[in-house]
């Protein structure tokens, strides 16, 4: 990075937490708008009846002050809104907020964010097993002049807890969900990519998040994600202080959908442990690529 760009970056309070690569392809700074991001609504065709349930139950994604009943309000780590993806309370409820993309080269890109977890606090208890997972997703897919077009998925997420087991770990999925046709066009389908089954560890992943005295206290994390569009090859995750191997790390792999090109979607998704809703809070992100 040359002087003169690192000078820039460091004149802007909000950029300069981050270390992107060359070009700046989205900058979220939730205190001024939703930015494009919105919430998972599952595919149907003809009928809404036709989403599988799984998405049906997701919930749109707000813009919050983090209020709580004991002091008021927390505000993000930089402005006042952070963005609130939140379940409903229902055990093992999840829900998805996503932002859509197209690239313009299969280049390498950087995903960083600031982030925090917790339940909604109702009783004056820690509550720190009531957050199942929180974590991160891309959907993408090939070019049209690819000879061999797939859609690749990479997913990422930390495992809080489980049955009321503190767990604490870092997971990926490679195993794809079977797709289901929808309608009689042959135009739309679907798969529950983000079910329960084929979570597995990451090679070292364990990882003890800062997690405050109240209910209502929360400190917020940064994480960062490389991954290389040309070979869908991860090549770097940190949170925090540590910088996990993801040598081991695979992404889920099917051939391209027919009207998916270029796309690079990405995605924030939370899941409950206990019949409470869990809290997925986003202060920030941003995605760059060297392109």
């Amino acid at each position: 990075m040359s002087d003169i760009r690192r000078a820039l970056l460091d004149a802007d309070p909000g950029l300069s937490r981050f270390d992107p690569l060359p070009r700046i392809i989205s900058y979220d700074d939730f205190s001024r708008g939703f930015g494009g991001w919105t919430q998972l609504v599952g595919n149907y065709e003809g009928s809404l009846d036709t989403m599988l349930p799984s998405y049906a139950q997701h919930t749109p994604p707000q813009l919050s002050t983090l209020p709580n009943w004991d002091f008021g309000s927390h505000g993000a780590a930089h402005g006042s809104y952070a963005l609130k993806v939140q379940t409903r309370p229902r055990r093992g409820a999840r829900s998805v907020a996503i932002k859509r993309l197209t690239f313009r080269r299969a280049g390498p890109i950087r995903l960083e964010f600031y982030f925090t977890l917790k339940p909604e606090a109702r009783e004056m208890q820690l509550a720190e097993t009531d957050v199942r997972s929180v974590g991160f997703l891309y959907d993408l897919q090939s070019g049209d002049a690819d000879p061999a077009p797939a859609r690749v998925m990479p997913h990422m997420r930390f495992l809080n807890a489980l049955e009321g087991a503190h767990v604490q770990k870092w997971q990926f999925k490679r195993r794809s969900q079977p797709v289901h046709a929808l309608g009689d066009q042959n135009k739309t389908a679907t798969h529950d990519h983000l079910s329960p089954e084929g979570w597995e560890d990451l090679r070292g992943g364990s990882q003890k998040l800062c997690y405050n005295e109240i209910p209502t206290k929360v400190n917020w994390h940064y994480a960062r994600f490389d991954l290389d569009l040309a070979d869908w090859r991860a090549t770097h995750f940190q949170c925090n202080d540590r910088v996990h191997d993801v040598s081991g790390f695979e992404p889920m792999r099917m051939p391209g959908w027919r009207n998916l090109w270029c796309m690079l979607n990405l995605a924030f998704f939370v899941e409950t442990d206990v019949d409470r809703r869990a809290l997925f809070y986003i202060d920030s992100v941003c995605l760059s690529g060297d392109f």
